[in-house]
């Protein structure tokens, strides 16, 4: 990508930009998937950068994270990531063209001497900001090889205005905004720098990112101005600053709300990528009241338009909820590869495949699959749960006896065929077939809870379901 191409007119360019020192953030997730949905929809270009210039806190590990994210959900973007920490040299050259333009200019005020201004503007309860001590100093003044950051000249009066496609109408006086560093003293560039470079370099159209950035969009765009006056091609992009999103408290969305990372509901809560697309896209944005919205129906549908201006709350149940729903639409064989990675070593994959019509119908979440899976891979004698063991009463192995000794001769094993021969013993009986089916379900599963028992039975198959069977029996 050529380090100073201009956007191609018309097409829409977004980019998802997030910092590589940790997990891929839920709320992260939101943006990118955001950007990534306005660029399809608009036939345009989706991109990603990596802002990796805070190389202590920045790790492979989180990128590596962050990439597989992405991949997970489905986000395939256009071009290979840019790395911010490869482009340090077009940032200083940004910022000395800036410098001999007269429009950005050093500053030679030592640590000491700026913390000695924030002290002052704290007792005077002013607010902390750069006083522009070296704005119109001449270079005379200068100490002789002292160190110096640059720093950009920001209009001191007037106002700045935004028009942003979420947010709408936004001002700030532009006295609000201080002389900010561009360049520090050892010739780094700061984020507010590398960000609208890299921004102006991929092209990018529309800036699509969380509200906490609003106050950061009224200080790059002095960057826009004025490299506009000198080069005449960096034209300001759209804004879009989206609400965050908050706990079912109404608090902004933490630790303590449940997990924050992508991978964490993949590989901790069970969490079909599909399930999850679906729930971001509903996390502030809407359509009627439509719920379950494929991929390629939120390419069709998705706008700006329709994402509200107020925080959203994450709910991890309506999270569940929907992604039960793309459980019972998965593939048996997808799903029974997913959860074949969840249960014992040396799990049929060809049993689990014909047990997913029977498990997949009430579970809210893979790791539910794998639970009402165990049973099938269980090997004798059987744990039993203890709710499971206070149906095993002498009366109830009394009856398995009778339901063993009555299946034996059972010639069809199909569900139909044993249902019948149920409900034929227990009329025999005189019980009511939930009688013969509580402890049935113990001893076949070892818990109270199952699909139903003559699903199980066929899919234990019949030397196995009965040899459960009078292994309780005669306990």
């Amino acid at each position: 990508m050529a380090s100073d191409s201009a956007p191609k007119s018309g097409q829409v360019v977004t980019r998802f930009a997030p910092s590589p020192t940790g997990f891929l953030h839920i709320g992260g997730a939101r943006t990118a998937l955001f950007n990534w949905l306005f660029s399809r929809h608009h036939g345009g270009k989706a991109l990603l950068r990596i802002e990796d210039t805070d190389r202590k806190r920045s790790s492979q590990e989180a990128i590596d994270a962050i990439l597989s994210g992405l991949d997970w959900l489905g986000l395939e973007y256009d071009d290979e990531p840019v790395f911010q920490s490869q482009r340090a040299e077009r940032h200083a050259e940004v910022a000395n063209k800036l410098l001999a333009a007269g429009l950005a200019y050093r500053c030679y005020a030592t640590p000491e001497e700026l913390e000695e201004m924030r002290a002052g503007q704290r007792a005077a309860k002013q607010p902390m900001r750069y006083d522009g001590r070296w704005r119109d100093r001449a270079e005379t003044d200068a100490p002789a090889n002292a160190p110096f950051a640059v720093r950009l000249k920001t209009p001191a009066s007037g106002e700045t205005t935004i028009q942003d496609l979420v947010q709408g109408k936004v001002s700030v006086r532009n006295e609000e905004i201080d002389d900010y560093i561009i360049l520090r003293a050892d010739g780094t560039p700061t984020y507010m720098l590398a960000a609208v470079v890299d921004d102006r370099d991929m092209g990018c159209t529309h800036i699509i990112r969380g509200d906490d950035h609003l106050n950061n969009a009224f200080r790059q765009l002095p960057i826009y101005h004025a490299m506009q006056s000198i080069e005449g091609d960096w034209d300001v992009p759209t804004y879009a600053h989206i609400p965050l999103i908050h706990g079912n408290d109404g608090a902004k969305l933490s630790k303590r709300h449940g997990a924050l990372g992508v991978e964490a509901y993949r590989d901790e809560m069970g969490i079909l990528p599909e399930g999850l697309f679906n729930y971001l896209l509903r996390l502030g944005w809407g359509h009627g009241d439509r719920e379950e919205i494929s991929q390629k129906e939120a390419i069709q549908l998705f706008d700006l338009d329709g994402v509200g201006k107020s925080p959203s709350r994450f709910d991890i149940k309506k999270l569940e909820n929907l992604n039960g729903h793309y459980i019972r639409e998965a593939g048996d064989a997808r799903l029974a590869s997913i959860v074949a990675d969840k249960i014992v070593d040396g799990a049929s994959a060809e049993l689990l495949e014909s047990a997913m019509p029977v498990l997949k119908t009430r579970a809210k979440n893979i790791n539910e699959l794998a639970e009402g899976a165990a049973f099938l891979f269980a090997k004798r004698p059987l744990p039993i749960t203890e709710k499971a063991a206070k149906l095993l009463t002498d009366e109830g192995r009394e009856r398995l006896a009778k339901v063993s000794e009555r299946l034996k001769s059972e010639n069809n094993w199909t569900i139909e065929a044993l249902e019948a021969t149920t409900k034929s013993l227990a009329e025999d009986l005189e019980l009511g077939l939930g009688k013969l089916a509580q402890p049935m379900r113990a001893a076949l599963t070892g818990t109270t809870t199952s699909p139903g028992i003559f699903d199980v039975l066929v899919l234990l198959g019949q030397d196995e379901a009965l040899a459960r069977i009078d292994a309780q029996a005669a306990a």
